[in-house]
């Protein structure tokens, strides 16, 4: 009697469930998609929405946007300092669906895909203006496709200006940095830098600050906001700052693995695409005003502190052309396209 009872009642939980899912759609999919929470990882210093790096304040916004714009059927867990998965790992990664996002700077990525070496194509991009352009031209459309056919979504658009510390002489000028050990951030920024008789050092930006105390390293081209989020001021004594003029632009975008967006809703994919965009005005924002904010940092603990000319941005951009550019173009059809396409958008 009791088994039939169990019995009796299960069929009809069974058949109230079937009928609210064929009544109420949209409830009994809601209800399925409560539980979906994403992971972001980044290689930066954590922080809060307010205060620390604006890269993983980026992050904490966009995430608190889309869950109330999704109600709650997304979440997410922010992941700072690489604390997930390394910070080489990060593009891979999201190729592989094993990681949901990542703010991650694209040249990272440039030996896995060589045509993403131009987010960091020295003296290619020299304004913020500049950079935001290439999101609606046709460089634009080719690298988002170019990320799609390897399985990453291009979400927001984020570029930064950077700079140089330094803890044995200023290096402002090409023949500044004969002899030293440097940083460039990029295959074609190691170029340059060996033309102009560097020896070139590759870390990650998270791993600057050893290679500087230890004198591994004796500077370190990186963006403004690095500069200080990483505490490089503690370990130079020279800054070559990127507010005025600069010819070191990194597209550091945030990215999603495809195989993960295709699997959310269009309500979701539309809401994570609609913040992305949104993004895009606070970083602009909140990079320029780390442009400044190095300037006062260095200076207060005693740093010596230097701002570009457009003539002395004229002498890298020319180093860069005959060497950086040349070669990145020889090195497939491809690169040859994206150069040609992002040389179109003028400063």
């Amino acid at each position: 009697m009791e088994t039939t009872r169990r019995r009796v009642l299960l069929g009809s939980v069974a058949t109230l469930s079937m009928w609210v899912a064929g009544r109420m759609p949209g409830l009994a999919q809601a209800h399925a998609a409560d539980s979906t929470t994403l992971k972001i990882s980044h290689q930066f210093p954590g922080g809060t929405l307010t205060s620390g790096d604006f890269r993983d304040r980026l992050c904490r916004r966009f995430a608190m946007e889309v869950e109330k714009r999704t109600n709650g059927t997304l979440k997410f867990q922010i992941y700072p300092g690489s604390s997930l998965m390394k910070t080489t790992a990060q593009f891979s990664g999201l190729r592989r669906g094993a990681l949901d996002l990542s703010l991650y700077p694209l040249p990272y990525a440039g030996g896995q895909v060589r045509e993403l070496n131009i987010g960091l194509m020295p003296g290619l991009v020299t304004s913020y203006a500049q950079g935001a352009a290439w999101k609606n031209a046709e460089i634009g459309k080719a690298l988002t496709d170019l990320l799609a056919a390897k399985d990453v979504v291009l979400v927001s658009w984020i570029w930064q200006a950077g700079g140089v510390a330094s803890r044995v002489r200023p290096l402002v000028n090409p023949e500044d940095a004969k002899g030293m050990k440097v940083r460039g951030g990029s295959r074609e920024m190691d170029m340059i830098l060996k033309q102009a008789g560097a020896a070139v050092i590759s870390v990650p930006s998270n791993e600057l600050y050893a290679a500087m105390q230890t004198g591994a390293m004796d500077a370190a081209m990186t963006s403004s906001t690095s500069l200080m989020s990483f505490r490089l001021e503690e370990v130079s004594k020279f800054l070559t700052t990127g507010r005025d003029k600069a010819y070191w632009f990194m597209l550091e975008p945030l990215l999603m693995s495809k195989s993960v967006f295709d699997r959310l809703s269009k309500p979701q994919q539309d809401a994570i695409m609609q913040v992305g965009a949104e993004m895009e005005a606070f970083g602009t924002q909140a990079a320029k005003a780390d442009d400044q904010s190095v300037a006062a940092a260095y200076t207060k603990v005693g740093a010596k502190v230097v701002d570009l000319d457009q003539a002395v941005v004229a002498k890298w951009q020319n180093i860069a052309r005959t060497s950086a550019w040349k070669d990145y173009a020889s090195r497939s059809q491809d690169c040859a396209r994206f150069l040609a396409l992002a040389e179109k958008v003028q400063a």
